[in-house]
């Protein structure tokens, strides 16, 4: 057989499997579907289940490690498929363009830890565009002054980082405060969003 014809075969190997996966996709197979998305704070892991946007990751060498989780947690019938990602992709780009200050994404908690944590997420998902909360103030609102730590940890976890904005929670006094994507990428959010001056 010619390398040409090798290499033939392969290329319509390669495009059946392609399409073999879109349909799988599109059949409603899949339980979660997930991509890697170039963005402005650099390689974005994005996942989404049947009831909505499951995790933002900001370490993409760590693919297999989210895809355990996610198998684990949520299903293990998972498909690579940015197209099933589009509107996540639309509103995220918006935001980043500032054409846009809030997601209107239905979420999927799945990820989330439950009690005290997912009150504090659910508090932070309420922080306006352009405002922050301090860590007291947050486990204030979220029904515990006293579990400062506790609501950092609980951010920490947030698998859910940009739409609920745990980057605009921060130290008494204005000081960053850590962020699971980095200090970098936390401090280029809020300049963003007008919080800090640039």
């Amino acid at each position: 057989m010619s390398l040409e014809r090798v290499l033939s075969r392969k290329q319509d190997v390669a495009e059946a499997s392609e399409l073999a996966a879109r349909r799988f996709a599109e059949s409603g197979a899949a339980d979660v579907t997930y991509a890697v998305e170039p963005s402005p704070l650099g390689e974005l892991f994005v996942a989404t289940s049947r009831r909505g946007l499951l995790e933002i990751g900001f370490h993409t060498e760590d693919v297999p490690a989210y895809l355990q989780r996610i198998a684990r947690r949520v299903s293990p019938r998972i498909l690579e498929a940015p197209g099933r990602l589009d509107a996540v992709r639309r509103q995220l780009d918006d935001y980043f363009v500032g054409r846009r200050d809030t997601f209107e994404l239905p979420l999927d908690w799945a990820l989330a830890r439950q009690g005290f944590g997912r009150r504090v997420l659910d508090v932070t998902a309420r922080i306006p565009y352009g405002d922050a909360l301090t860590y007291r103030e947050l486990a204030t609102r979220a029904g515990n002054p006293r579990a400062v730590r506790a609501a950092g940890s609980a951010l920490g976890a947030n698998p859910l980082p940009i739409v609920v904005p745990c980057h605009r929670v921060l130290r008494t006094g204005g000081a960053l405060g850590g962020y699971g994507g980095g200090v970098e990428r936390k401090r280029w959010l809020l300049e963003r969003e007008g919080v800090l001056g640039a």
